[in-house]
Formats: C-alpha cells, structure tokens, sequence
C-alpha cells in the first residue's frame, strides 16, 4: 500500500530541492531530461550487455557443436535431397570456426572493445545465416539460433549510451 503525502496547504513549506531527494524518490520518478523512462538508451546498454553473453555463450556452443560434427560424421540425422548440403564433418567446422569468432567477439562486447559492435553484427548476420542453412540437421536449435542472432544484431545496432549527446 503506498503512501501519499497531502498537497501543501496555505503557508506550508515549499517543496524540497530535488537534489536533496532520496534516492528511492529518484528512482521512483524518471527525469526525461537525463533520458530516463521507457525510451531509456541505457536499456540498450543492457542489451548489449546480454548481447555479448549470448554471444559468448552461443560461441562456446557453437564449438561443442563444431568439435562433435567433426568427430564423428554421425551426430545428426541425415537429411534427404538438399540444396546446401554439406559433409556433417564440413558443417563440423563451419561451427567451430564461427563458434570461435562468435564467442571472442562476444567477450570484446562485454570489455566495450569499439571494434566489438561492427564485427559482431556482422558475425551475428553470418551467425544467423549458418544456422538458417542448417535448419534441416537441428530445427529446434536452429530456429532458438536464429532468435538469439536476430536480438544481437538488434542489441548491438542501438546506438551505446555513452556516445548519446547530453543536452
């Protein structure tokens, strides 16, 4: 149940300086001059944030995947007449390289590396392109993948928080 206080009346005090209010009442109550509220850039910091994670953490995958393909040709299920099918040993190291890359930029991401945005929108489009392709071998993976690789591009592509101009 939240409190209110009553209006100020005749003859009572001003309202204090918003500088002395607590810091629960900043919270509370979003300052659109410091771009705080629902179109916050900050949030997109934060995706960038998880951005990087899931790259890290779909990187990591990605060469698991990778080193399974590779050693052994059997892993997935064999897929019938397809247009891009390729050896379960040459998807094996198409994941572990791009796994490696993935995971290497994500980590550059969460170190605020400026090279890190660029290269990891574009691995991630390539990212989402692998496992488009490989839909056949891994459909649940692959759509999950594919999800996962559309919200990087989206998180990074945000314009970072702190090149936003300040009034």
């Amino acid at each position: 149940m939240s409190q209110s206080t009553p209006p100020p009346g005749p003859g009572s005090a001003p309202d204090p300086d918003p500088a002395a209010w607590s810091a629960a009442q900043r919270r509370r109550e979003p300052d659109p001059t410091r771009g705080e509220g629902p179109g916050n850039p900050d949030w997109a910091a934060g995706g960038a944030v998880f951005a990087g994670v899931l790259m890290m953490t779909s990187g990591i995958l990605g060469v698991l995947n990778g080193i399974a393909g590779i050693a052994q040709d059997d892993v997935y299920g064999r897929v019938g007449d397809y247009v891009y099918e390729f050896s379960l040993t040459t998807w094996g190291w198409i994941h572990l390289v791009i796994g490696v890359l993935v995971a290497v930029t994500g980590w550059g991401v969460l170190k605020g590396a400026d090279w890190a945005r660029g290269v990891g929108i574009g691995l991630a489009v390539l990212y989402v392109i692998e496992y488009f392709l490989f839909l056949p071998y891994a459909p649940v993976w692959s759509v999950i993948a594919i999800g996962i690789g559309v919200f990087v591009i989206w998180a990074l592509a945000q314009e970072p928080a702190r090149a936003r101009k300040t009034p």
